[in-house]
């Protein structure tokens, strides 16, 4: 008996290293946040700029407004769908928020942004869950209509006259950090928990898992595909009362490509455009991982033109080794 369990103990040894290496490549967070500090490294000795103060605050204030959008776009992404339409959706929120604010104030004007984005949510989830269209048309279409209306109602002119105190609200320090930081990780806390430790959170997932199954368990399907195209919406005109906060001004082509750099964060953070696989943590390793690549190549005096061939680049390779390791894990 005794020399048995001499034999199985150096077996148990053996084994460990693989099961560790297993564990990291099961986690999702460990690989990107592995990827980030990679990258973080490179940057730093290719450039004496990017480790400096001045310029981690600036990466931080890059992160707010895509960070804030990527989150919306994980809960769509986890179910499978796609949302185009948050640039354009961010793009008239800014413009019901700038011309509403002489008569409503900026409380008043920032909730009839809100109502906007999420209206504008609440209108592609339905056509989508209700009638079964897909969300790449869906969201195509309100992509159009919302950037069109963005023009109409602002006669296609930038609005500037915005109190310079709405600035002032998101430098503000509370415990040393600045209040717009602290908002977007209070809101990625609040959307991780939701995720990980609600019903609706474990209906997300099982939607893009598998929706069948979760139609025969008696899941309401129908609420929680609507959901994330709301919180989408909600967010995005969130997202560009901070830009507007950050700029002093908003203009018609406000938020344009926001949905391209909300969809390639979420995608590097690890999600599967499948639906089903993801976690707001990874995007938001995503969000710093972008951004950061970006403000390298500014630092390094790369093109803005080539830029987009190496956001482009990034993305398809982090899909594609993504593919490979989940295939690898399932064999």
């Amino acid at each position: 008996m005794s020399g048995n369990s001499q034999l199985a103990l150096p077996r148990t040894k053996r084994r460990l290293p693989g099961q560790i290496g297993r564990f990291v490549m099961a986690r999702l967070e460990l690989r990107m946040l592995a990827l980030a500090i990679f990258i973080a490294v490179v940057l730093s000795l290719a450039s004496p700029y990017f480790l400096t103060v001045k310029n981690l605050l600036n990466l931080l204030d890059q992160s707010i407004v895509i960070g804030v959008v990527s989150i919306g776009m994980t809960f769509v992404i986890l179910t499978g769908g796609i949302d185009l339409s948050v640039g354009s959706v961010a793009g008239v929120s800014g413009i019901i928020f700038g011309m509403t604010i002489p008569v409503l104030g900026l409380a008043g004007a920032a909730v009839a942004a809100l109502l906007t984005g999420t209206l504008a949510g609440l209108i592609s989830g339905v056509l989508i869950a209700e009638f079964g269209l897909a969300s790449f048309v869906v969201t195509l279409g309100m992509m159009a209509i919302g950037r069109s209306l963005a023009y109409i109602i602002s006669g296609g002119q930038a609005i500037s006259s915005i109190p310079f105190v709405l600035n002032a609200y998101e430098y503000v320090t509370i415990l040393g950090i600045r209040a717009n930081v602290l908002v977007l990780l209070v809101a990625y806390a609040l959307a991780w928990f939701y995720l990980s430790y609600t019903k609706g959170g474990r209906t997300i997932y099982a939607l893009g898992s598998n929706r069948e199954a979760a139609r025969t368990a008696g899941l309401n399907i129908r609420l929680y595909a609507i959901l994330p195209y709301v919180i989408s919406g909600c967010l995005a005109a969130f997202s560009i009362i901070l830009t507007t906060g950050q700029l002093l001004s908003v203009d018609p082509l406000a938020g344009n490509l926001m949905e391209l750099d909300s969809i390639a964060a979420v995608v590097i953070g690890g999600a599967s455009l499948y639906g089903g696989r993801g976690s707001v943590i990874g995007t938001l390793l995503g969000v710093f991982i972008m951004v950061m690549i970006r403000n390298g190549l500014n630092l390094l005096g790369v093109s803005p033109f080539w830029q987009g061939t190496a956001i482009g680049i990034i993305i398809i390779t982090a899909v594609l080794l993504e593919r490979l390791l989940s295939g690898r894990r399932t064999r």
